[in-house]
């Protein structure tokens, strides 16, 4: 992989592509092989690493001075997997966290030094569209449309309604780490900060339902970390088995039980999860209650529309695949 292979990435036919995204509490690769005329695309190596770049960012609107040593740090090793690997082109793509900084600029600096490529700052259109092609290229054909592709992040949640592509998206400044920094403060929170916390979710779900229409979904698809863990919870796995929860169905109320059993544990009891990453344990309350909130406005929007939510499906495939798949078929 050369120094400049960002500035040449759209211009070379690629098979072997590195796609990284950059979000406000984990930064995670994926290098693939994809073949844009077949339509497939083989995992080589994926990894995931909690960095949390967006630590304080809510409050102070700067990335802070640990958190980007702790994502930089992790860039020049994904540099090496890239080399190591036979990488031919790189997309890094940032997105809440970075979006919100006032000193984004180091960041951008650092990558650019780090790993040779200059990061996207993406807005938040963007963001949703490359996890509704992440999402949407494995499920469809498996289950009806239209998908309501839910990407439930740290700083931002995404919300994308579409068939073949996204017909209507939003971005929505509610996500783990934002609403646990900004409300949940007890172990466990209290009811105080639960209606507080929820109360930002149900704002923002009655703006984002102004743009995109809920009650048309047929089958939602929730994505990211929070989760693919509660969808662990529900399972009852005995470690986080990504085999078994991609792709997996369950019923609403099997995803609400899992999101208000999480928001009733202690920080403790949480830990002791053996599918739960240490760096997600002080954040998943806040990422359960997020999923909550957002399956039951779906659930009712899709119920006063005169249809009806019976259940979820959970994707490990998400905005990494839609970036894999941007480098290839651009």
């Amino acid at each position: 992989m050369s120094g400049d292979v960002g500035a040449r990435w759209h211009d070379v036919p690629v098979t072997r592509v590195a796609a990284i995204d950059c979000g406000t509490n984990s930064i995670r690769l994926l290098v693939a092989d994809v073949d844009p005329a077949a339509g497939t695309l083989v995992d080589i190596e994926r990894s995931n690493e909690v960095v949390r770049l967006g630590q304080g960012v809510d409050r102070t609107g700067l990335l802070a001075p640990d958190a980007l040593a702790r994502t930089l740090d992790a860039a020049r090793r994904y540099h090496q997997v890239c080399r190591r690997l036979g990488v031919e082109a790189v997309r890094f793509v940032a997105t809440s966290a970075t979006r919100d900084a006032r000193n984004r600029d180091e960041f951008v600096s650092g990558v650019r030094e780090a790993l040779g490529v200059d990061p996207e700052v993406v807005a938040g259109d963007e963001e949703a569209r490359l996890s509704f092609r992440g999402a949407t290229g494995v499920l469809a054909g498996r289950f009806d449309a239209p998908f309501l592709v839910v990407d439930l992040g740290g700083g931002s949640t995404e919300l994308v309604l579409g068939t073949g592509a996204p017909e209507a998206a939003v971005s929505m400044d509610v996500g783990s780490v934002r609403l646990t920094e900004r409300h949940l403060h007890d172990d466990p929170p209290s009811a105080g900060q639960l209606a507080a916390a929820s109360h930002d979710v149900r704002q923002a779900l009655d703006a984002a339902a102004q743009v995109v229409p809920l009650g048309r979904a047929v089958t939602l698809v929730g994505l990211a970390g929070s989760v693919t863990t509660l969808t662990a919870h529900a399972l009852g796995l005995d470690r986080y088995d990504r085999t078994r929860i991609d792709g997996a169905v369950l019923g609403v109320d099997d995803v609400l039980g899992s999101c208000e059993d999480m928001l009733a544990r202690t920080r403790e009891q949480r830990a002791a999860l053996p599918y739960l990453h240490p760096g997600r344990v002080d954040v998943i309350g806040a990422g359960a209650l997020v999923w909550r909130d957002v399956v039951r406005r779906v659930r009712d929007e899709v119920d006063a529309a005169g249809g009806a939510l019976t259940h979820v499906v959970t994707s490990e495939h998400d905005i990494l695949d839609g970036i894999a798949w941007s480098i290839a078929e651009r």
